[in-house]
């Protein structure tokens, strides 16, 4: 083997060493400075290296769509400030990105957007809340005790209302509700990204002329999967089916 050959992989070898033990400040350096110089096919190895061992950080994610995006790769741009969003829905500038690159998708389709009782209902169940609603749920559990405590051992509990525990017991339920729920969508992807333009979008039985081509970038909820295809809906509201090797998971 020759000498700059060893030399080389010594070198790339250091480099996922120090990924695979978590220090990601020099790989985060390098990339940032190669994104700095414009380099930005760099820039992009860099972070995906750090987003593939730290998939949970925003800011990688949101570093990457803006690598994509000067690349003009208008797909991999939204997928990242999407990825950016799931973890962090209050990410104001991933938003602002994700609108600045949606605004370049051709013949992008317009989304309805959903109702208000939707939105909420996924703000306040988002995986990030699981252990602050679980945590709520063993206080309101703690208070109870001390409420039924207080009331048989202390001369003076009868004067807390009879309905006091039962009303804690029923917000109680419903936090553990909540917890429960956001802790199942930790598990769940229900959105993805059309990566390649003009992707046909077939009927339930993947036969016979598309209903629809679907641009590239577009960002689609999933509704089911069979096999190799992927049941979606548009941000219009229509839904079919896209072939799995058309989508990238957010």
């Amino acid at each position: 083997m020759s000498r700059p050959l060893l030399i080389s992989l010594l070198c790339m070898l250091s480099s996922f060493q120090g990924l695979a033990t978590g220090n990601y400040s020099a790989q985060w350096q390098k990339g940032a400075a190669c994104y700095e110089q414009t380099k930005y096919d760099s820039a992009a190895w860099y972070f995906e290296q750090i987003a593939a061992l730290k998939p949970k950080n925003a800011e990688v994610y949101y570093n990457l769509g803006n690598t994509y995006y000067r690349l003009n790769k208008v797909a991999l741009a939204v997928l990242n400030y999407e990825r950016a969003l799931q973890i962090n829905p209050g990410y104001k500038e991933a938003k602002d990105n994700l609108l600045l690159t949606q605004s370049r998708i051709s013949n992008r389709i317009q989304g309805t957007g959903d109702i208000f009782f939707i939105d909420w209902w996924q703000n306040i169940t988002h995986p990030r809340k699981a252990g602050l609603w679980a945590i709520a749920a063993i206080i309101t559990f703690t208070l109870i005790i001390v409420c039924l405590a207080v009331r048989r051992f202390v001369k003076s509990g009868d004067k807390l209302p009879l309905q006091l525990p039962g009303i804690l017991g029923f917000i109680c339920v419903c936090f553990l509700i909540l917890a429960f729920a956001a802790s199942q969508r930790t598990y769940e992807v229900t959105a993805a990204v059309v990566m390649q333009n003009d992707a046909p979008l077939m009927n339930n039985e993947q036969k016979g002329k598309p209903l629809a081509l679907v641009p590239e970038g577009t960002t689609v909820k999933i509704v089911s999967e069979k096999s190799n295809w992927i049941e979606v809906t548009l941000p219009d509201g229509r839904t079919g089916w896209l072939a799995q090797n058309l989508v990238n998971k957010v």
